[in-house]
Formats: C-alpha cells, sequence, structure tokens
C-alpha cells in the first residue's frame, strides 16, 4: 500500500518538474489533471471542488512566478543597460579631464621652455659683459 502512495505521489511530482524545465502555465495542471484521472478512483464532489481550487491555486501562483521572473529580467536588463552607460560616461569624463591636463601641462612646459631661454640668453649677455669690462 505505501509503495502504491509512494508512486503516485511520484507521478504527480514528475509532471510538475518537466514542466518547470520547458513549458509554462495552463501545461503544468493539464498533466496533473491527467495524472488525477489516470490514477485516482473518482470522489466525491466536495473533494473535487477543493482539488480544482488547490489546482486553480497552482495555475495562479505558476502564473504569478512567471510575471515576476519577466518582470526581473526587464528590470535587471534595464539596471544593466544603465550601469553601462553611466560607466561609459563617467569613462569619457575621466578621459576628458586627464587629456585637458596633459594639455595645460604641455602648455606649461612651452612657457617654462621661453622663459628658460630668455634666462639663459640673459646669463649669456651678462657674461659678455663681464668677460668685457
Amino acid at each position: 500500500m505505501e509503495s502504491q502512495g509512494a508512486e503516485v505521489a511520484r507521478k504527480r511530482m514528475k509532471p510538475a518538474m518537466d514542466e518547470n524545465e520547458g513549458e509554462g502555465g495552463d501545461g503544468i495542471v493539464d498533466q496533473i489533471e491527467e495524472e488525477e484521472t489516470e490514477t485516482s478512483v473518482a470522489g466525491s464532489e466536495e473533494m473535487e471542488l477543493s482539488i480544482n481550487r488547490i489546482l486553480e491555486k497552482i495555475e495562479n501562483f505558476t502564473q504569478m512566478v512567471s510575471e515576476l521572473l519577466e518582470s526581473g529580467k526587464t528590470l535587471f536588463k534595464d539596471l544593466s543597460n544603465e550601469f553601462e552607460e553611466r560607466m561609459i560616461l563617467i569613462h569619457k569624463e575621466q578621459i576628458e579631464k586627464w587629456q585637458e591636463e596633459i594639455r595645460e601641462l604641455r602648455l606649461l612646459d612651452a612657457a617654462n621652455e621661453e622663459v628658460n631661454a630668455v634666462l639663459h640668453n640673459a646669463r649669456c649677455l651678462l657674461q659678455n659683459v663681464h668677460f668685457h669690462s
């Protein structure tokens, strides 16, 4: 008797697991109902109503999970896109900032070279003046 009950439970669980891997929605309920009619004796009308309510709960819950998964995928995709755009913007801003620093350093270096050349000429003139005096 126990082995028959375990076999019935296994048969009932297996379609639900297979459904999670493949299709979604009504397929689970249909397979469970098929298993019910194949493996059980006709029960009372009240029992059938209770079973149908549970099957409706399963169907509703499956639909809700499916919708949550889809909305979660959409949310993560949107967040991923926003993150990527923001990281690219941050990178671009930082590169522009460093390029501006490089331009400023080159301008400063050019100005320093000019000043250095003027000072070198001034030293040469001063040395020539001291040498001739």
